[in-house]
């Protein structure tokens, strides 16, 4: 499979950040979302096989790996590598855009799924069935550009029950959105998530690669 590139840094997104972890980024995505920051993984990449996949991955020693991109669903040898992982003890995150049928994976892994917001420019694409395949242990990630956003957000929780399936998380557009503004809005509505920072950016500089 095709791999931009495969990396050990601390978990930045999620309920797990904060906790070091092996990222595995696959090249290529058929979304354009306005704010993507990752935009180098749609064509970048090399060749790699199963197993040379795994020897990376225990090199690390982390039991924590999360698969993203890109679009990791995009490649059929990703249910495999999942469940690879999974065999070998690792827990095991597939951050996902939603769009694409998340039934394909072990339901041992943990589905992180970014639902696009309308400022994303990519809501039209979400596979709006994949929310009654989400387990307890799954995520649901919204990325909010604007109130508009946040709005259709909060909108789509309550109309799902969302909160009452999964942890769900709203994260503001680095940069774009000032994530006080965002506490605020949570705090004035009350809403059952979490608010999420990208920590990593935070840490690091924002446009820095592998970590």
């Amino acid at each position: 499979m095709k791999i931009t590139e495969l990396f050990h840094s601390i978990q930045g997104e999620s309920t797990y950040a904060g906790r070091p972890c092996v990222f595995i980024r696959t090249t290529g995505c058929h979304l354009r979302c306005e704010w993507c920051d990752t935009a180098y993984a749609f064509y970048e990449g090399e060749e790699m096989t199963l197993d040379a996949i795994m020897a990376r991955v225990r090199a690390y020693g982390c039991p924590l790996v999360e698969l993203t991109g890109g679009e990791p669903l995009l490649q059929r040898e990703t249910p495999m590598l999942v469940s690879r992982l999974l065999n070998e003890g690792y827990t095991v995150l597939v951050e996902t855009s939603g769009s694409l049928d998340i039934r394909l994976l072990d339901p041992r892994a943990v589905v992180i799924m970014d639902l696009k917001c309308p400022g994303s420019g990519m809501t039209k694409a979400m596979r709006w069935e994949n929310l009654d395949a989400l387990k307890p242990t799954d995520e649901i990630k919204f990325v909010i550009k604007d109130r508009a956003d946040y709005d259709w957000a909060a909108s789509i929780v309550a109309r799902h029950g969302l909160d009452r399936r999964c942890p769900v998380l709203f994260a503001p557009v680095f940069d774009e959105l000032e994530p006080r503004l965002l506490a605020e809005w949570l705090l004035a509505d009350r809403l059952p998530v979490r608010l999420q920072l990208q920590q990593h950016k935070y840490v690091w500089e924002p446009e820095r690669r592998g970590v």
